[in-house]
Protein backbone atom coordinates (compact mmCIF):
# COMPACT_ATOMS: atom_id res chain seq x y z
CA UNK A 1 0.00 0.00 0.00
CA UNK A 2 1.27 3.64 -0.91
CA UNK A 3 1.25 6.02 2.14
CA UNK A 4 -1.93 6.75 2.03
CA UNK A 5 -5.38 5.87 0.15
CA UNK A 6 -8.14 8.02 -1.46
CA UNK A 7 -11.79 6.32 -1.47
CA UNK A 8 -13.02 8.27 -4.58
CA UNK A 9 -16.38 7.33 -3.68
CA UNK A 10 -15.86 9.26 -0.33
CA UNK A 11 -14.15 12.02 -1.17
CA UNK A 12 -14.96 16.02 -1.80
CA UNK A 13 -12.08 16.78 -3.04
CA UNK A 14 -12.27 19.72 -0.56
CA UNK A 15 -8.67 20.20 0.06
CA UNK A 16 -8.79 19.56 4.04
CA UNK A 17 -6.04 16.84 4.32
CA UNK A 18 -3.70 19.22 1.85
CA UNK A 19 -4.26 21.96 4.22
CA UNK A 20 -3.73 20.56 7.69
CA UNK A 21 -0.77 18.48 6.46
CA UNK A 22 1.95 19.84 9.03
CA UNK A 23 4.67 18.54 6.53
CA UNK A 24 2.75 20.00 3.11
CA UNK A 25 3.01 15.98 1.93
CA UNK A 26 -0.63 15.84 0.32
CA UNK A 27 -1.32 17.51 -2.85
CA UNK A 28 -4.27 17.52 -5.31
CA UNK A 29 -2.88 17.26 -9.04
CA UNK A 30 -4.25 15.48 -12.26
CA UNK A 31 -7.43 15.54 -14.15
CA UNK A 32 -9.36 13.98 -11.62
CA UNK A 33 -8.14 16.48 -8.73
CA UNK A 34 -7.82 13.44 -5.69
CA UNK A 35 -4.99 14.05 -3.12
CA UNK A 36 -2.23 12.11 -3.15
CA UNK A 37 1.42 12.28 -1.81
CA UNK A 38 4.06 14.37 -3.42
CA UNK A 39 7.37 12.34 -4.18
CA UNK A 40 9.11 12.94 -0.55
CA UNK A 41 6.43 12.18 1.30
CA UNK A 42 7.40 8.61 2.77
CA UNK A 43 10.49 9.84 4.27
CA UNK A 44 8.91 13.22 5.77
CA UNK A 45 5.69 11.66 6.74
CA UNK A 46 5.59 12.01 10.63
CA UNK A 47 2.38 9.29 11.10
CA UNK A 48 0.47 11.79 12.71
CA UNK A 49 -2.83 11.00 11.15
CA UNK A 50 -3.88 14.74 10.63
CA UNK A 51 -4.85 13.91 7.26
CA UNK A 52 -7.30 10.81 8.79
CA UNK A 53 -8.87 13.29 11.68
CA UNK A 54 -9.82 16.30 9.71
CA UNK A 55 -12.06 14.46 6.44
CA UNK A 56 -15.02 14.70 7.60
CA UNK A 57 -15.96 11.82 4.98
CA UNK A 58 -14.01 9.28 6.35
CA UNK A 59 -12.07 9.22 2.86
CA UNK A 60 -8.52 8.78 3.47
CA UNK A 61 -6.76 6.17 5.49
CA UNK A 62 -3.22 6.25 6.10
CA UNK A 63 -0.95 3.05 5.57
CA UNK A 64 -0.67 2.95 9.82
CA UNK A 65 -4.16 3.40 10.43
CA UNK A 66 -7.48 4.28 9.10
CA UNK A 67 -10.78 6.09 9.86
CA UNK A 68 -12.26 3.26 11.52
CA UNK A 69 -9.48 3.06 13.36
CA UNK A 70 -9.57 6.63 15.03
CA UNK A 71 -12.35 7.44 18.00
CA UNK A 72 -14.96 9.81 16.47
CA UNK A 73 -14.55 13.02 18.13
CA UNK A 74 -17.79 13.13 20.02
CA UNK A 75 -18.99 17.39 20.26
CA UNK A 76 -21.21 16.49 23.10
CA UNK A 77 -18.17 15.77 25.42
CA UNK A 78 -17.25 19.48 24.71
CA UNK A 79 -15.67 21.02 27.84
CA UNK A 80 -17.61 24.48 28.15
CA UNK A 81 -15.22 27.31 29.21
CA UNK A 82 -16.52 27.03 32.51
CA UNK A 83 -16.20 23.86 33.05
CA UNK A 84 -12.44 23.66 31.73
CA UNK A 85 -12.05 26.64 34.12
CA UNK A 86 -13.43 24.68 37.30
CA UNK A 87 -11.40 21.54 36.57
CA UNK A 88 -8.08 22.98 35.92
CA UNK A 89 -8.76 25.71 39.01
CA UNK A 90 -9.74 22.91 41.53
CA UNK A 91 -6.88 19.97 40.75
CA UNK A 92 -4.60 19.98 43.56
CA UNK A 93 -1.40 18.48 44.23
CA UNK A 94 -2.39 15.35 46.50
CA UNK A 95 0.11 14.95 49.46
CA UNK A 96 -2.42 12.46 51.76
CA UNK A 97 -3.16 9.27 50.47
CA UNK A 98 -5.21 6.40 51.25
CA UNK A 99 -3.31 2.83 52.25
CA UNK A 100 -5.30 2.24 49.01
CA UNK A 101 -4.04 0.27 45.97
CA UNK A 102 -4.62 1.38 42.76
CA UNK A 103 -5.98 -1.21 40.13
CA UNK A 104 -3.32 -1.37 37.55
CA UNK A 105 -5.95 -1.47 34.88
CA UNK A 106 -6.96 2.22 35.76
CA UNK A 107 -3.16 3.26 36.01
CA UNK A 108 -2.94 1.98 32.95
CA UNK A 109 -5.96 3.71 31.13
CA UNK A 110 -4.56 6.29 32.70
CA UNK A 111 -1.32 5.94 30.80
CA UNK A 112 -2.79 5.53 27.92
CA UNK A 113 -4.41 8.80 27.68
CA UNK A 114 -1.38 10.81 28.81
CA UNK A 115 0.16 9.21 25.65
CA UNK A 116 -1.66 11.60 23.44
CA UNK A 117 0.14 14.38 25.25
CA UNK A 118 1.60 16.27 22.14
CA UNK A 119 5.58 15.29 21.33
CA UNK A 120 7.71 17.16 18.95
CA UNK A 121 7.66 15.83 14.98
CA UNK A 122 5.25 13.26 16.58
CA UNK A 123 8.37 11.21 18.18
CA UNK A 124 6.31 9.68 20.92
CA UNK A 125 9.34 9.32 22.97
CA UNK A 126 7.82 8.77 26.06
CA UNK A 127 8.15 5.38 28.12
CA UNK A 128 6.81 4.53 31.38
CA UNK A 129 7.96 2.84 34.63
CA UNK A 130 5.61 2.13 36.99
CA UNK A 131 6.69 1.60 40.89
CA UNK A 132 3.73 -0.67 41.77
CA UNK A 133 4.85 -2.01 44.98
CA UNK A 134 4.34 0.09 47.70
CA UNK A 135 7.58 -1.09 49.61
CA UNK A 136 9.87 -0.48 46.81
CA UNK A 137 8.30 2.89 46.72
CA UNK A 138 9.37 3.43 50.28
CA UNK A 139 13.18 2.05 49.87
CA UNK A 140 13.68 4.14 46.86
CA UNK A 141 12.43 6.99 49.04
CA UNK A 142 14.78 6.52 51.14
CA UNK A 143 17.43 6.50 49.04
CA UNK A 144 16.62 10.25 47.78
CA UNK A 145 17.68 10.68 51.85
CA UNK A 146 20.46 8.90 51.26
CA UNK A 147 21.69 11.33 48.42
CA UNK A 148 20.05 14.05 50.99
CA UNK A 149 22.81 13.40 53.50
CA UNK A 150 25.53 13.80 50.94
CA UNK A 151 24.46 17.23 49.58
CA UNK A 152 24.47 17.92 53.46
CA UNK A 153 28.03 16.83 53.72
CA UNK A 154 29.12 18.24 50.86
CA UNK A 155 27.31 21.43 50.04
CA UNK A 156 26.17 21.68 53.25
CA UNK A 157 25.38 26.09 52.97
CA UNK A 158 23.48 25.60 49.22
CA UNK A 159 21.74 22.18 51.12
CA UNK A 160 20.95 24.16 54.08
CA UNK A 161 19.63 26.96 51.81
CA UNK A 162 17.26 24.37 50.07
CA UNK A 163 15.90 23.33 53.77
CA UNK A 164 17.19 19.86 52.85
CA UNK A 165 17.46 19.48 56.44
CA UNK A 166 14.07 19.29 57.48
CA UNK A 167 13.66 16.89 54.62
CA UNK A 168 15.59 14.55 55.93
CA UNK A 169 14.80 15.31 59.91
CA UNK A 170 10.95 14.68 58.57
CA UNK A 171 12.27 10.92 57.75
CA UNK A 172 14.06 10.61 61.18
CA UNK A 173 10.26 10.81 62.33
CA UNK A 174 8.79 8.64 60.66
CA UNK A 175 7.52 11.84 58.41
CA UNK A 176 7.72 10.87 54.47
CA UNK A 177 8.12 14.18 52.37
CA UNK A 178 9.56 12.86 49.35
CA UNK A 179 6.69 10.41 48.14
CA UNK A 180 4.65 11.38 50.37
CA UNK A 181 3.44 7.57 51.78
CA UNK A 182 1.89 7.23 48.28
CA UNK A 183 0.94 4.03 47.37
CA UNK A 184 2.70 4.24 43.77
CA UNK A 185 5.27 6.32 41.63
CA UNK A 186 5.10 6.53 37.79
CA UNK A 187 8.50 7.90 35.70
CA UNK A 188 8.22 8.85 32.36
CA UNK A 189 11.85 8.58 30.64
CA UNK A 190 13.50 8.32 27.44
CA UNK A 191 16.52 8.50 25.45
CA UNK A 192 18.79 10.88 26.53
CA UNK A 193 20.29 11.37 23.10
CA UNK A 194 17.22 12.48 21.87
CA UNK A 195 16.35 16.16 22.04
CA UNK A 196 12.46 15.76 22.27
CA UNK A 197 12.53 13.15 25.75
CA UNK A 198 12.84 15.80 28.50
CA UNK A 199 9.83 18.54 27.13
CA UNK A 200 7.57 15.12 25.74
CA UNK A 201 8.07 13.47 29.36
CA UNK A 202 6.98 16.51 30.98
CA UNK A 203 3.88 17.11 28.94
CA UNK A 204 2.85 13.85 29.55
CA UNK A 205 3.04 13.67 32.92
CA UNK A 206 1.05 16.72 33.18
CA UNK A 207 -1.40 15.43 30.77
CA UNK A 208 -1.22 12.40 33.65
CA UNK A 209 -2.04 14.48 36.47
CA UNK A 210 -5.16 16.07 34.89
CA UNK A 211 -6.51 12.49 33.68
CA UNK A 212 -5.94 11.07 36.94
CA UNK A 213 -7.84 13.76 38.81
CA UNK A 214 -11.17 12.60 36.45
CA UNK A 215 -10.73 8.95 37.77
CA UNK A 216 -10.51 10.10 41.38
CA UNK A 217 -7.03 9.51 41.74
CA UNK A 218 -4.53 11.77 43.40
CA UNK A 219 -0.66 12.96 42.14
CA UNK A 220 1.85 15.40 42.93
CA UNK A 221 5.30 15.55 41.41
CA UNK A 222 8.46 13.87 42.87
CA UNK A 223 10.46 16.50 42.50
CA UNK A 224 13.12 15.44 45.08
CA UNK A 225 13.07 11.32 43.58
CA UNK A 226 13.37 12.80 40.28
CA UNK A 227 16.55 15.58 41.17
CA UNK A 228 18.47 12.26 43.11
CA UNK A 229 17.64 9.39 40.17
CA UNK A 230 19.30 12.15 37.54
CA UNK A 231 21.70 13.18 39.95
CA UNK A 232 22.79 9.98 42.64
CA UNK A 233 24.01 7.00 40.32
CA UNK A 234 22.87 4.54 42.92
CA UNK A 235 18.89 5.54 42.70
CA UNK A 236 19.22 5.47 38.70
CA UNK A 237 20.49 2.25 38.64
CA UNK A 238 18.14 1.00 41.17
CA UNK A 239 15.39 2.18 38.68
CA UNK A 240 16.94 0.16 35.99
CA UNK A 241 16.22 2.06 33.02
CA UNK A 242 16.58 1.38 29.42
CA UNK A 243 20.41 1.85 28.15
CA UNK A 244 21.13 5.22 27.42
CA UNK A 245 17.62 6.57 29.02
CA UNK A 246 16.89 9.11 31.70
CA UNK A 247 14.05 9.41 34.19
CA UNK A 248 12.30 12.97 33.25
CA UNK A 249 9.76 13.48 35.38
CA UNK A 250 8.21 11.43 38.29
CA UNK A 251 4.74 11.89 39.93
CA UNK A 252 3.05 10.39 42.74
CA UNK A 253 -0.31 8.26 42.34
CA UNK A 254 -2.89 7.27 44.86
CA UNK A 255 -6.07 7.79 46.33
CA UNK A 256 -6.27 11.04 48.10
CA UNK A 257 -7.43 10.81 51.97
CA UNK A 258 -8.63 14.38 52.06
CA UNK A 259 -11.30 16.07 49.69
CA UNK A 260 -10.30 20.00 48.95
CA UNK A 261 -13.82 22.10 49.26
CA UNK A 262 -12.44 25.77 48.15
CA UNK A 263 -10.05 26.96 44.56
CA UNK A 264 -7.22 28.31 46.55
CA UNK A 265 -6.13 32.06 45.20
CA UNK A 266 -3.04 32.32 42.87
CA UNK A 267 -0.97 35.13 41.77
CA UNK A 268 -2.48 37.75 38.40
CA UNK A 269 -0.65 36.77 35.45
CA UNK A 270 2.26 38.75 34.48
CA UNK A 271 1.40 39.74 30.85
CA UNK A 272 3.45 41.74 28.14
CA UNK A 273 1.21 42.55 25.68
CA UNK A 274 3.05 43.35 21.82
Amino acid sequence: MALFHVDPKKCKRDGLCVAECPGLLIEITGKEGFPQPIAEAEAFCINCGHCVSICPHGALSLKTMTPKDCLPVRKELDLSPEQCEHFLRSRRSIRSYKEKRVPRDLMTRVIEIARYAPTGGNSQPVDWLVIENTKEVRRLAGMVIDWLHSLLKETADHALTMRMDRIVEAWDKGIDRICRNAPHLIVAHGLSTLPASQSSCTIALAYLELAATSFGLGTCWAGYFNNAAIFFPPLLKALALPQDHLPYGAMMIGYPKYKYQRMPLRNKPNITWR
